[in-house]
């Protein structure tokens, strides 16, 4: 089979390792903060002129370096809450990163101007900031500058640039030559079109932020298991197995096998879902449980339909289920639908199918009252 898969994409890579095996091991650092004695006059800046509350105060005044200047501290916030920043963004960047407060205003300028260059809104960079709050410690020569450079020779466009850092703030500080360039020259050695490649970059930015070799390994599973390579599941493989560790693995392997799912049933829903792997095995065994409970659907059907498990159960399943249950004790279906009518039509579709006709009989039913109130879409 992998012999075949590489014939087939015109890849070069050697040693794949089986599809039922992930030998991506995920790595953690721990960040170990030193706790100083708050600083009376930064915490009155921050409780009487930014609202902090006086433990979020305390908490960040305590943990800034020896030099705590409460004028360029003032300076800093109010600059960054006249460009967007909610105080909720502020609060949350400053109990993370409270040496922001002794950074000069002119160091902060520079950074706003730069992606404002890019063509993003304020309200877009305070949001970036706030999600990856890294940025403001990288180096603007080292770092974001070089990277803001290497985006748009790949992508093209500042346009191009800005759209996908809304997508991951990410790019911005990761080492790209370690990562996304050697990865997107990964992808093009298959023979994708780089206009695909660019198209998962901008869907699955994440997978494109491991190293290359955990990158490579993960391509060699996807394109064994003979997932076209140009269709979306594949990047969705690529990454699930990039950010799946060995263990975590094979614990959603067994407990699918427990729940009597065969190898090759496994392989099928992978190949066909790739993307309801990305949950934990906990998750997944709760899910199908619940489905097989009904004694309406099997593992064939799961296996066929595995779209199914991508759906919230509380949200989505359990209330169609229900006026589902309904219907039939009322004798006004004689046969359920398949799951993949059950999970994958839209609520109006669902509400017209399978409410509407019976409305007369069954509009008063607490069930059809609360699946229509919850949907405000839908009209009687």
């Amino acid at each position: 089979m992998i012999a075949i898969a590489r014939k087939n994409l015109s890849c070069s890579f050697i040693n794949p390792n089986s599809f039922l095996c992930n030998s991506n091991v995920l790595s953690f650092s721990t960040w170990k903060v030193k706790t100083l004695i708050p600083s009376p006059e930064i915490c009155d800046v921050l409780v009487n002129k930014h609202q902090f509350s006086p433990e979020l105060a305390s908490l960040a005044s305590s943990r800034l370096p020896k030099v705590r200047d409460p004028q360029r501290a003032d300076l800093v916030l109010s600059f960054l809450k006249e460009n967007s920043f909610t105080t909720t963004q502020l609060q949350k960047l400053v109990v993370y990163n409270p040496r922001v407060l002794g950074f000069t205003i002119e160091d902060i300028k520079s950074r706003f101007k730069v992606f404002l260059d890019l063509g993003l809104s304020s309200e877009e960079i305070a949001k970036m900031i706030s999600s990856n709050k890294a940025i403001l410690n990288s180096s603007m020569a080292n770092k974001i500058i070089p990277n803001l450079s290497m985006l748009k020779g790949l992508l093209g466009s500042n346009d191009d640039v800005a759209r996908l850092l809304k997508r991951s703030p990410w790019f911005i500080v990761s080492d790209l030559e370690k990562t996304l360039i050697p990865n997107v020259e990964i992808l093009k050695r298959c023979s994708i079109p780089t206009e695909r490649v660019l198209h998962f970059l901008y869907i699955h930015p994440r997978t494109f932020l491991v190293k290359s070799g955990t990158m490579m390994k993960s391509v060699e599973k996807a394109i064994e298991i003979r997932i076209p390579h140009t269709i979306l599941a594949f990047i969705q493989a690529v990454g699930i197995f990039n950010h799946t560790s060995e263990g975590m693995w094979e614990v959603k392997l067994q407990i699918l096998r427990d729940l009597g799912f065969s190898d090759e049933g496994i392989v099928t829903m992978f190949r066909k879902q790739p993307i309801v792997f990305s949950v934990s095995g906990v998750k997944l065994k709760n899910k199908i449980e619940f489905l097989l409970a009904t004694g309406k659907f099997s593992i064939s059907s799961i296996v066929n339909r595995p779209v199914a498990l991508g759906y919230n159960i509380e949200k989505r399943l359990e209330p169609r289920l229900q006026i589902l249950r309904l219907l039939e004790s009322r004798n006004l279906i004689e046969k359920w639908p398949s799951l993949s009518v059950v999970s994958s039509i839209t609520d109006y579709m669902f509400f017209d199918k399978f409410i509407r006709p019976y409305y007369d009989k069954i509009g008063e039913e607490c069930i059809i009252k609360k699946f229509v109130a919850g949907k405000k879409e839908l009209k009687v």
